[in-house]
């Protein structure tokens, strides 16, 4: 999976964004994270705004929305859904 990565559509102040972050950083995937502060484009805060936590994963075959995490999930739990998801999509 070279040079895949996952989009973290977020903005400051987000709870939960904050705390799937830190889920995100903890985990050893084989991807990037970048953080994207949906405040700073006019196009993602129209379409995320509502909906933040927002996570993709983005490969050389596509971009695919991955399904929000519970927020209850547990770090390990969202890196077996990810690996999951990363599977899938190679």
């Amino acid at each position: 999976m070279d040079n895949a990565r996952l989009i973290l559509y977020s903005k400051p102040g987000c709870h939960l964004c904050e705390g799937l972050h830190e889920k995100l950083s903890a985990l050893q995937l084989p991807v990037t994270l970048e953080v994207r502060d949906i405040t700073t484009q006019a196009d993602w805060w129209e379409r995320y705004r509502y909906e933040i936590p927002v996570l993709h994963l983005q490969t050389a075959e596509g971009t695919r929305a991955i399904p929000r995490f519970s927020p209850r999930a547990s770090a390990t739990r969202v890196g077996q859904i990810l690996q999951r998801y990363m599977v899938e999509q190679s």
